[in-house]
């Protein structure tokens, strides 16, 4: 088990139940899932430019890819019924833990210049999401395999009614979110 699904049950749970005065444990937000997807239908033409993308992102997740497909042909963006146009990871459980276990502790400290990201990016349903421009801040990637740059969403949905709540879960585990000025 990791050591921050062991933080959330022990410590962040039952301080959430008292701070938002809950009476069960069960009613207390969690992550129920995080969705990695990286949009890169230009470079998915190529069979050596998808085994690359795939692996890389096999990497980073530790899970299987799904390659996503044109669902119908769109002339201007020049894309056929069933053309690679993405790919997509969904974790859950103990792996979305590890996940944003290594995302917090690793990987957003190498991001450059990171300031902390937005708290603005909360949807009405309590899910945050956020990008990345490169992958090549996460350290399973070698620069040297990497020939073409792309960028990476990922959405952390929890079981939270609105964004506050969300707020609350994810800054008691330690997600690194930008410092305001507001006076």
């Amino acid at each position: 088990m990791t050591t921050l699904l062991e933080k959330y049950r022990k410590e962040v749970a039952p301080e959430l139940k008292t701070k938002m005065g809950v009476k069960s444990l069960m009613a207390v937000p969690r992550i129920t899932k995080i969705s990695l997807n990286m949009g890169a239908g230009k470079w998915l033409s190529g069979s050596k430019d998808t085994a690359e993308l795939e692996a890389n992102f096999a990497l980073i997740t530790g899970q299987k890819v799904i390659v996503t497909k044109a669902k119908k042909a769109i002339s201007n963006f020049k894309t056929r019924e069933g053309m690679p146009i993405g790919l997509a990871v969904t974790l859950r459980g103990t792996r979305a833990f590890q996940f944003l276990e290594k995302f917090i502790n690793v990987t957003a400290p190498r991001i450059r210049d990171f300031s902390g990201f937005p708290t603005n990016s909360f949807d009405g349903q309590g899910n945050y999401s956020f990008g990345l421009r490169d992958i090549q801040v996460f350290p399973e990637i070698n620069p040297e395999n990497v020939s073409k740059n792309t960028g990476l969403q990922i959405t952390i949905c929890t079981s939270a009614k609105n964004k506050d709540d969300a707020r609350l879960l994810l800054t008691a585990l330690g997600f690194p979110f930008r410092k305001s000025n507001k006076k």
